[in-house]
């Protein structure tokens, strides 16, 4: 884990090594099969991963009321637990761009929901030479078809 406060340190640090940074971000509230071949993906982008976790005040703003399922720190130390992953930081903001702007990534890749002119921060990303890439399979996994399977199950049990 990497405090929100050193990641533009993390940054120079890193690009000073010559190493190419990829950062790939999301809410991962229910690990899945679609998070891991995301963060795969990313990982073989370039040679260090760091992965940003919407804090639980942003997952719930995004998400709505009941979100997230876990909290911060659990959802970072699984994420911290992936091979593929090199760095894990905690933000808070709605969108990435305020950290993409701190670390200054050469490669900010989104999953296949995206497309590379839907993506958000990538006018931020272009504006040092940061590219970006979307990674991952399609789009057939989610948190929310996790959690309606399991209400749906709850049914049928009662």
């Amino acid at each position: 884990m990497v405090p929100r406060a050193e990641v533009a340190a993390l940054g120079e640090h890193l690009r000073g090594a010559g190493l190419t940074v990829v950062f790939a971000n999301g809410c991962f509230d229910l690990f899945h099969v679609g998070h891991v071949r995301y963060l795969e993906g990313a990982r073989q982008q370039g040679d260090v991963l760091v992965v940003g976790v919407n804090s639980d005040r942003s997952v719930q703003e995004l998400k709505g009321k009941g979100r997230p399922l876990l909290r911060e720190e659990a959802r970072a130390e699984l994420l911290a637990a992936m091979e593929c992953v090199d760095y894990v930081v905690i933000f808070d903001d709605a969108t990435a761009a305020e950290i993409l702007r701190d670390l200054r990534p050469d490669v900010h890749c989104k999953g296949t929901d995206y497309t590379e002119a839907t993506v958000p921060e990538r006018e931020v990303v272009r504006s040092w030479g940061g590219r970006v890439v979307i990674v991952g399979d399609p789009k057939r996994h989610s948190t929310r078809d996790v959690l309606a399977r399991i209400a749906q199950l709850n049914k049928v049990e009662k």
